[in-house]
């Protein structure tokens, strides 16, 4: 079994911080790419920021220069500090990552997800 657990999120207001971690557990061989997406009532989840396996970074446009996504592999944690936050920003952040597990199988798995509001 592999799982994800994400935590970190909250209430903040507009120009606050937050910083998200996902913690990855189980039956992991290796940790490849990982990625952090939003999604909010009636809309389609996005990709905000992804993480390669060996550090290669991408963003949406929307979060570019606000948005840091980083990862430990030592402690299969990946993370995304969120500063300079806005009230579109608020919704609930999925971690989706592809692992390959110790029987060999490749897996995309997804996390319970962490909620995020802005507001004053």
């Amino acid at each position: 079994q592999v799982q994800l657990v994400e935590s970190g999120g909250g209430l903040v207001p507009p120009g606050g911080s937050l910083r998200l971690s996902c913690v990855a557990s189980g039956d992991i061989l290796r940790l490849n790419d990982v990625g952090w997406y939003r999604q909010t009532p009636g809309q389609q989840r996005e990709l905000v920021a992804a993480i390669s396996s060996g550090g290669s970074t991408n963003y949406a446009d929307s979060v570019k220069g606000r948005f840091t996504i980083s990862r430990d592999n030592a402690k299969r944690t990946v993370y995304l500090q969120m500063n300079s936050l806005k009230p579109e920003d608020a919704a609930v952040y999925y971690c989706n990552a592809k692992v390959v597990t110790a029987s060999w199988r490749n897996l995309e798995v997804w996390g319970q997800g962490t909620l995020v509001t802005v507001s004053s």
